[in-house]
């Protein structure tokens, strides 16, 4: 058995390189957003000009992470729970072979390869004409808040299904075996025995998603180039255009907040369980 001394010889590099590469940038980040460099003092100027020049941005970037989430819980549920419960042998290897693919293509690539398909003369709507179902003058781009929300719920649900059905195989199938000799159908024990066992593991799948949805850069970019926009994108346009660190350290410290309020939420709903628990 290894003592507590070994152990912590073991994990002091991680700690350090963790310390130095991201907790030491994040408090500096954090504090010099209150930094006024202009009039050479500390006060939440920064923060006022944020909310006056990139409110509609801030409040954009909410939703937009928060539709997104919330069509990732939809379809990760939809797909780990057809891989779970499906009774056609070929459709659930082709999905099981098919689901995973965006896990492998960086979120630079998946936003290029969103911009061909879903432009007013993309792959989409080309294929919709040839089918018959669009006129030419019909289509219509979806480079916007759309195409964002697209290519995170492309991007995203993999991930979140990953972990989601890898719960669900490990469940005890007896209260699912149980259920279909009893005749319920599938959504029922989807929603009524199954989603109330793998919430945990669904709620941490969703945060992680959101955590990193909030911090992608290259998919507004590229996709929305047109006002309201992330924030990932007005911290980028003050840093490289106007050199103003300060606005950008306080559109972060806002990022930071709309993120750690998501993990104040899942932590306090764990200690409420672990508590219960005990």
């Amino acid at each position: 058995m290894i003592s507590s001394k070994a152990s912590l010889l073991l994990i002091a590099p991680a700690l350090a390189l963790m310390a130095g590469l991201f907790m030491m940038p994040l408090g500096y980040s954090l504090l010099w957003a209150f930094r006024e460099e202009e009039a050479q003092t500390w006060g939440i100027g920064n923060f006022l000009k944020a909310w006056e020049y990139y409110s509609a941005d801030i409040l954009f970037s909410l939703v937009i992470v928060t539709l997104a989430t919330a069509l990732i819980a939809g379809f990760s549920l939809a797909i780990a729970g057809y891989l779970t419960l499906g009774r056609s042998g070929w459709a659930v290897t082709l999905l099981r072979w098919l689901y995973r693919w965006p896990l492998f293509i960086p979120f630079v690539v998946a936003a290029q390869v969103m911009r061909t398909f879903l432009a007013k003369n993309g792959m989409m709507n080309n294929a919709l004409v040839e089918l018959g179902l669009l006129a030419p003058l019909q289509t219509a781009s979806y480079l916007d808040w759309r195409g964002i929300v697209i290519t995170f719920v492309w991007k995203q649900t993999p991930f979140v299904t990953l972990l989601v059905a890898g719960a669900m195989a490990a469940m005890d199938r007896a209260m699912i075996e149980a259920a279909q000799n009893m005749g319920a159908k599938r959504g029922r024990i989807l929603l009524g025995i199954i989603v109330p066992q793998i919430s945990r593991t669904l709620m941490v799948g969703l945060i992680l998603s959101y955590v990193t949805m909030m911090s992608v850069l290259s998919v507004p970019m590229m996709i929305n180039a047109q006002q309201p926009t992330m924030l990932t994108v007005d911290m980028a346009w003050r840093i490289n255009a106007y050199g103003d660190y300060g606005v950008a350290n306080a559109l972060g410290f806002i990022a930071y907040l709309m993120t750690a309020g998501v993990a104040w939420i899942y932590l306090r709903g764990e200690l409420q369980t672990r508590g219960g628990a005990a």
